[in-house]
């Protein structure tokens, strides 16, 4: 289920997922997720969403969704509707899954859903993953490739690519959190690659202070993402 007040998103994640063979449903208000929820909650498995459908304080829309029935299935919060570090705060209390750019193209929306729609199908082996698609820039032997997440670990992330490079390949990498300004930057190593699904990356060296940024990003959002 896609909820944004915008029809261009809710038209462009809606056909993605339908080309995928997803059937999905779109709705434009806050009165209208809770109602198709209400009627059609077990056949929903997930939910992606923006917390701007209702005024302040928006987090009070996840509880509405609990209240529905929504426990059993992952609630996706479109990123840009994150204003402040305190909301990403309240909503890990909330146990929301992760979060994806309202602005992805249509190519890049079903990796980024990926990680809740087929769980089974992503390696948990390094810790708790926190679904997750932003933007990261990869540099690899001089060149930088723009990309999206696909989840993100206290010890690596995944990476969704059309082209990624062979395994054990080394990479820096640099993306921005959710509701943060300053950019996080980390030198690792192709650990799995995948053409179907792009590749997984592991830390190798991470300046202190973005670790612990990672860190308590992660411990704050994977409730739930863990086997």
């Amino acid at each position: 289920m896609v909820a944004d007040e915008t029809p261009d998103v809710r038209n462009r994640f809606a056909a993605a997922l339908a080309d995928a063979g997803h059937t999905a449903i779109g709705v434009g208000t806050a009165p209208e997720l809770l109602a198709c929820l209400q009627d059609r909650s077990d056949a929903v498995d997930l939910v992606v969403l923006n917390l701007r459908l209702v005024p302040p304080p928006p987090v009070d829309l996840i509880r509405a969704v609990r209240e529905c029935g929504a426990c059993r299935f992952p609630i996706l919060i479109f990123s840009g509707s994150i204003t402040n570090a305190q909301e990403i705060r309240q909503l890990a209390g909330l146990g929301v899954a992760g979060y994806v750019n309202e602005h992805s193209g249509p190519g890049h929306i079903v990796p980024s859903l990926a990680p809740h729609l087929f769980p089974d199908s992503f390696n948990r082996r390094l810790g708790p993953r926190v679904a997750l698609g932003i933007p990261v820039a990869c540099r690899f032997d001089g060149t930088v490739t723009a990309a999206r997440t696909l989840d993100l670990g206290k010890g690596g992330l995944g990476v969704w690519t059309t082209n990624p490079l062979p395994s054990g390949s080394p990479v820096h990498v640099r993306f921005r959190l959710p509701a943060t300004e300053r950019a996080l930057e980390a030198h690792a190593r192709v650990v799995w690659s995948d053409r179907r699904r792009g590749m997984g990356l592991r830390f190798e060296q991470v300046r202190s202070a973005d670790q612990a940024a990672i860190d308590e990003f992660v411990d704050r959002h994977a409730v739930g993402n863990e086997p």
